[in-house]
């Protein structure tokens, strides 16, 4: 039921029809066109200044947005303290039982609600959704219901989320796992240490093939049979998850269509694979190897002991109840995997070969997982909330981009990936009038380098987080832990992107 309701909420969010508002003639539009603002000569502050007094809804969009933001810092939070009053009227019950079992009464059998409502508002993935409610009340409130559901049917794409929702369902499949292990176990051999290593630098890169939120499912997948399973520290937990959502930042630079940062500027400028390979493809390479040889001096004792853990649990053995899967099986799950990704700008056709891919699973069961849709419903509901949210932010961040010289914007376009997805930033600065070729280096380089800051600085982070979260302490991500794993990792990508151009 749940899952049904999530998906249900995914469609409303892409189907609502939309018409424009008209008034006295004209036509409501909501965000206004960067461009149709007259701004004033000044620096960025006056035109940003210029443009909230020019609209006022601009600012409190941008205020529900933050408090959204800081929603997803509380959220772990939120989830222990669910779990704490959880406890207690389980506690609660349980004595009632012995006591006085007459005073029962069926609503005793749901549990707490006080506590179901606070895991609600703990989920991450859920976290941008629900900010939605605001936002639409606030939407139509100053603008009107036909231009809120004009903005949601004209001006917001969700065909990455959707995207996202089916590369995930189809890279969790058996078939596509099995086949990475064994490629994975034949890089990296029975050591945990090297196996760690290659997927954490062959898998990023990867993501320039199959796409970032492919590419992160199947490693944070495989890290949980093969790493999370044999209880690292804490410490390494976080490193670990760091350093996959930065160098699968980084490493979907390879090529000029499966980084969605780089999928916003690549035809607008004319960046073809060639040109990645050039300005990108080496430095992504050499960063991922420097953190990765880096966090492994450090963790390095650890990995002594989870090796001795491995064997005694026999944590690289396959199930031998699971009957091994045939190779053609894998290659029509790998077809399915490539139809997706050459048509991923077109829902239609992605989805129609989702059906299909379902279709073979379930008539091929002997050779499939009890795959879930949960997980990447809940990451789409994720991603369909952010683009909604980041859509409206255009009106300040636009500015500040066009401001600064190469460095500062190297290092600005890194800090406000953190609070943004990263291809808002550069989609953004595609809309910057007259950028020299190396601030647009420097623009893409900054919102790669920081896309594993957080959770929302990067389109696959969400699906790595689900997948990855239940082997956190309280079941949920601590994202300043995350964000202070993954800063060393973020500076030295900075540098290695930075220095040299």
């Amino acid at each position: 039921m749940k899952i049904m309701s999530l998906f249900f909420l995914l469609i409303m969010l892409c189907a609502s029809p939309g018409y424009a508002k008209e008034e006295q003639g004209n036509r409501v539009e909501f965000p206004k066109p960067l461009n149709s603002y007259a701004d004033p000569q000044g620096g960025p502050w006056a035109v940003i200044q210029f443009r909230a007094e020019a609209d006022s809804f601009n600012v409190i969009a941008t205020v529900i947005f933050i408090l959204a933001i800081i929603h997803t810092f509380l959220a772990p939070f939120m989830l222990k303290l669910a779990h704490k009053i959880e406890h207690e009227y389980q506690n609660k019950i349980g004595k009632l039982k012995s006591e006085a079992p007459d005073k029962l009464s069926p609503k005793h059998q749901h549990g707490s609600i006080r506590a179901a409502v606070l895991h609600f508002l703990g989920e991450v993935e859920a976290v941008f959704g629900i900010w939605i409610v605001p936002l639409l009340i606030a939407f139509v409130y100053f603008k009107g219901w036909e231009p809120a559901q004009d903005y949601l049917n004209h001006k917001v794409s969700f065909t990455e989320p959707l995207f996202v929702v089916v590369i995930m369902i189809m890279a969790s499949s058996r078939p596509i796992l099995e086949f990475a292990s064994r490629t994975m176990n034949l890089l990296g051999g029975k050591s945990v240490l090297r196996w760690w290593f290659t997927l954490l630098t062959v898998g990023p890169l990867l993501g320039s093939f199959i796409t970032e939120p492919g590419a992160m499912t199947i490693c944070a997948l495989l890290l949980c049979k093969k790493f999370y399973e044999l209880k690292p520290s804490e410490s390494l937990k976080y490193a670990t998850l760091a350093l996959l959502f930065v160098n699968i930042s980084v490493g979907g630079t390879l090529t000029h269509f499966a980084a969605p940062p780089v999928l916003m500027v690549a035809s607008k400028w004319g960046w073809d694979t060639a040109f990645m390979l050039k300005e990108f493809g080496g430095r992504a390479v050499i960063g991922i190897v420097i953190v990765n040889v880096v966090y492994y001096l450090i963790f390095r004792k650890q990995f002594t002991a989870l090796q001795k853990e491995s064997i005694v649990n026999n944590a690289d053995d396959e199930d031998p109840n699971l009957e091994p899967v045939p190779i053609w099986v894998i290659v029509l799950h790998g077809a399915a995997m490539v139809w997706t990704v050459l048509n991923m700008h077109h829902p239609v056709l992605f989805i129609g070969g989702l059906l299909f891919f379902v279709a073979f699973m379930t008539a091929t069961p002997a050779y499939q997982n009890n795959a879930t849709i949960r997980t990447p419903l809940l990451v789409g509901f994720f991603l369909a909330g952010l683009v909604v949210h980041g859509g409206l932010q255009g009106w300040w961040i636009q500015p500040v981009l066009g401001s600064l010289g190469r460095v500062p914007l190297l290092v600005t376009s890194t800090v406000l990936t953190a609070f943004n997805d990263n291809a808002l930033i550069t989609y953004l600065a595609t809309l910057v009038p007259n950028l020299s070729d190396s601030l647009k280096i420097a623009v893409v380089s900054g919102a790669v380098c920081g896309g594993g800051l957080t959770v929302i600085a990067n389109a696959p982070n969400p699906a790595g987080q689900a997948i990855l979260s239940p082997y956190f302490n309280g079941g949920g991500v601590n994202p300043l832990k995350l964000a202070l794993a993954a800063l060393f990792p973020t500076i030295v990508m900075l540098l290695v992107f930075g220095l040299f151009h």
